[in-house]
């Protein structure tokens, strides 16, 4: 009997992006890094581009990539922010697709994905169709090719979605095994019962559409997923191998033994899973256990015989079929006495508000198309170029018609854009966890709040307050909130913006920031046309015309605007559009001269007199650029604070040193000033490079001697990015002894400190270099050169402490 293993890893995060600026925002949750999306990519998805297996000694003794050996999927909107923030993680991913045509008989790894996670059979069918195409299309520019799979989200299934992938010739998708309901073994055979997810996984089904069409079914092994999300498989990756193959039957035609999860079992949610994974998928192969494949080889070799049928409207992570996306099922993450009685009303508030904005869509669009529905289809591919000035033929090929006139260009984008949110606020995120305040919910509610504005600026109707209403029947479990209304109005409303706010923005930060003719500001492009800045001592005076051009429905505004600022966080300014330029320089003129005579009352009155409600303070910045003034702004009062601790710890540091002597416990406020000290000066020493090493081995004695507790994340987190920076630039000047020396310093300094340390990056550049340049260093050493003979001594050393082999 032939054996085969396929692990397939749905590798998503739900859309993050602000929906008005298309950039993640901080998210404080995600700490020490910027956003989830950040964090997981340093845990997960780079990781995984590039694991290391391990030899008998520990040492790393080999990189590869488990993406060009398993089967995965990337959603689509997860792709778009890694091909923006992480382009080497997202070249690796695509890489290793053509890398597994070659492995796997012109079958490439990757498959694609409904495009915004949304659960397929609580859509509409003219949301299904657009799903699958724009999935399809999504993929087919980023992966080169057309799809032969899809991953359908949550593997949430109905007949319907599964007739529009069959038409759109897609050949597969992966189920649970308890979404089948019956089985025959060929043709014409008996139908057997198969509900509660008794199939036999290790057989592709064929399921027989109601149009005649076919499509090909693979049932995961849910015990074998069990134990790689929740169990202990990934904590070893030799019984992993074996957990896989105990699976087989000694007897029989070619079985598969396959398993689908959440790729971020990988490395996110399990430690070094990525590792497991790749040591797993090296013991099969090695020890000869059974061949590696994809379902797209597996489904060409052994074309099914098998026949199925399933239960409609079932996924993979709710016993109850989708109710976790409509109802209080009792399927959560688990926070005690919490309901989800506001799920239902929040998918009914947003159905309303799709069917409505449909209207307004068909309406509009018709003006420009003979059919809208297929233009909505045909704006991923304008989707996909965004970030560039779109050329005529782009909106050709959406609507079929040549249009120049500007205005009509952005009704146009704006009535698509509409669209584009009113399917993302669909994501299934939004209903997956406990409570309707939840970032994820917050997300898709501000979706909705971007769809609403967008049909106000193209047909002038207001649909807020009837959303509204309906969100308050949307109830919540914190008492204060009520429900999603006040999600709405507190955490959502106060984040829409459009061109004015974007000027205000800009205004506000010029007092702070230098910038040149033109500058970029999230999905806005801003041409300056005038800018003027005056100082005072601390205070400050701004002032300047701009014009806005946003760069995804293209619409601009020319805006003038002045700013005063009187020190730390008291900033008043004012935006307002302009009819022609010039328009507000007598006001600038009385402006000015109120702040060059020292009275800012004055210039703030006038600012507050011309510019009316178009008024800003530091607050009305985006969230990164507000948290940025505001840590320079507290840079002083830091270092303040800091040296008066110092102070304190130096004039007591001698009743501090008896205290030790005498094994008295220091008292908590004396022992929390150390520890502040200790961990500002090693975060201060990794910022200092070779002159803070000195710095560093001081703090980590004052830890050892006082026995302190640091702050484990952030300290971790700084030595991480250190030694990774060190060795980037190794990689760029690998004859560079002094990073050599440094790096392994630093190391061999903080181990004492026991740090969990993500330095998979380092690594990596330490393992390539043993290969590609180690053996020539050593060859010259012998041949009497010393300053190769150093570098070799230095590199086998920081080798060793990164735990890579060298030979």
């Amino acid at each position: 009997m032939e054996r085969y293993v396929c692990i397939h890893g749905h590798f998503y995060q739900p859309p993050r992006e602000n929906p008005w600026l298309e950039e993640i925002e901080l998210q404080d949750s995600a700490h020490p890094f910027h956003d989830w999306n950040e964090r997981i990519t340093a845990e997960c998805y780079g990781p995984n581009a590039h694991s290391r297996i391990l030899g008998a000694d520990g040492k790393i003794v080999d990189l590869v990539s488990n993406y060009s050996r398993m089967s995965f999927n990337f959603g689509a909107t997860l792709l778009s922010w890694l091909e923006r923030r992480d382009p080497e993680t997202y070249e690796a991913i695509i890489a290793a697709d053509r890398a597994s045509r070659e492995k796997f008989s012109g079958h490439g790894a990757a498959l694609a994905q409904g495009y915004g996670h949304i659960i397929m059979p609580l859509a509409n069918s003219r949301d299904k169709l657009t799903q699958v195409y724009w999935g399809m299309r999504d993929f087919e520019h980023r992966f080169g090719r057309t799809p032969e799979g899809m991953w359908l989200p949550e593997t949430a299934v109905d007949l319907e979605t599964l007739e529009i992938m069959a038409d759109h010739g897609i050949r597969f998708t992966i189920l649970a095994p308890s979404q089948a309901s019956k089985v025959r073994l060929d043709e014409g055979g008996e139908w057997h019962d198969v509900a509660g997810g008794s199939i036999d996984p290790r057989y592709p089904y064929r399921l027989v559409l109601g149009s005649g069409k076919e499509i090909v079914l693979f049932f995961y092994d849910g015990g074998i997923a069990h134990d790689i999300a929740f169990g202990d498989v990934l904590n070893n990756g030799e019984h992993f191998a074996h957990r896989l193959v105990s699976a087989f039957d000694n007897d029989g035609p070619p079985q598969l033994v396959h398993a689908a999860t959440d790729g971020e079992s990988y490395g996110h949610h399990h430690r070094a899973g990525d590792m497991a994974l790749a040591y797993c998928l090296r013991h099969i192969e090695e020890r000869h256990l059974a061949k590696l494949t994809i379902y797209g080889e597996f489904l060409d070799k052994f074309p099914p015989v098998r026949e199925t049928q399933i239960i409609e409207r079932t996924s993979w992570s709710c016993i109850h079929g989708v109710e976790r996306w409509r109802s209080d099922c009792g399927c959560n993450s688990g926070t005690p006495g919490w309901h989800q009685k506001w799920r239902a009303p929040l998918r009914g508030a947003m159905d309303w508000l799709r069917d409505t904005l449909c209207r307004v869509y068909e309406d509009g669009m018709s003006e420009y198309t003979n059919d809208p529905w297929e233009a909505r289809n045909r704006y991923i591919d304008v989707v996909l170029q965004r970030g560039h000035r779109w050329p005529e033929a782009d909106l050709r090929q959406v609507t079929g018609r040549s249009y120049q006139a500007p205005n009509t260009r952005v009704r146009i984008l704006q009535l698509l854009e509409m669209q584009r949110n009113a399917l993302l606020m669909y994501t299934s995120c939004g209903w997956f966890f406990d409570e309707v305040s939840g970032l994820e919910t917050t997300q898709v509610i501000a979706y909705a709040a971007r769809a609403i504005q967008l049909a106000s600026q193209v047909a002038g109707i207001s649909a807020e307050k009837t959303f509204l209403k309906l969100l308050e029947r949307t109830p919540s479990n914190i008492p204060e909130y009520g429900g999603a209304a006040h999600v709405y109005l507190n955490f959502v409303k106060p984040s829409v913006l459009d061109i004015v706010k974007v000027g205000a923005h800009f205004a506000v930060s010029s007092v702070f920031e230098d910038y040149r003719d033109t500058a970029t500001v999230y999905c806005f492009d801003i041409d300056v046309r005038s800018f003027g800045r005056e100082e005072a001592g601390r205070h400050r005076l701004a002032a300047g015309e701009v014009l806005i051009r946003s760069r995804v429905t293209e619409e601009e505004r020319l805006l003038g605007f002045t700013v005063v600022y009187l020190g730390e966080y008291n900033l008043t300014g004012g935006v307002r559009e302009l009819e022609a330029a010039g328009e507000l320089g007598s006001a600038n003129e009385e402006i000015s001269e109120a702040f060059q005579r020292s009275d800012p009352g004055a210039a703030i009155g006038l600012v507050t007199k011309f510019f009316g409600e178009g008024t800003y303070t530091l607050w009305d910045m985006f969230r990164d650029e507000q948290r940025h003034v505001l840590s320079n702004l507290l840079s002083s009062t830091l270092d303040d604070v800091e040296i008066t601790l110092r102070q304190v710890k130096d004039h007591h540091y001698s009743l501090l040193s008896v205290l030790k002597q005498r094994g008295v416990p220091l008292p908590k406020i004396l022992s929390r000033i150390v520890e502040s000290i200790c961990e500002a000066d090693l975060l201060q020493g990794m910022e200092e490079g070779e002159a803070g090493l000195t710095r560093i081995r001081e703090a980590v004695a004052e830890r050892e001697r006082w026995s302190l507790s640091l702050d484990r994340t952030v300290v971790g987190f700084a030595v991480s990015r250190t030694i990774n920076r060190l060795m980037a630039r190794l990689e760029e000047s690998p004859d560079e002894n002094m990073i050599l020396k440094l790096s392994g310093e630093i190391l061999e300094v903080i181990a004492p400190l026991n740090l969990r340390l993500d330095i998979w990056q380092a690594q990596n550049i330490c393992f390539v270099l043993a290969r590609r340049l180690r053996p020539g260093k050593k060859d010259r050493a012998r041949w009497g050169s010393d300053d190769a003979q150093t570098w070799v001594e230095s590199f086998d050393k920081l080798a060793n402490l990164l735990g890579v082999s060298v030979n």
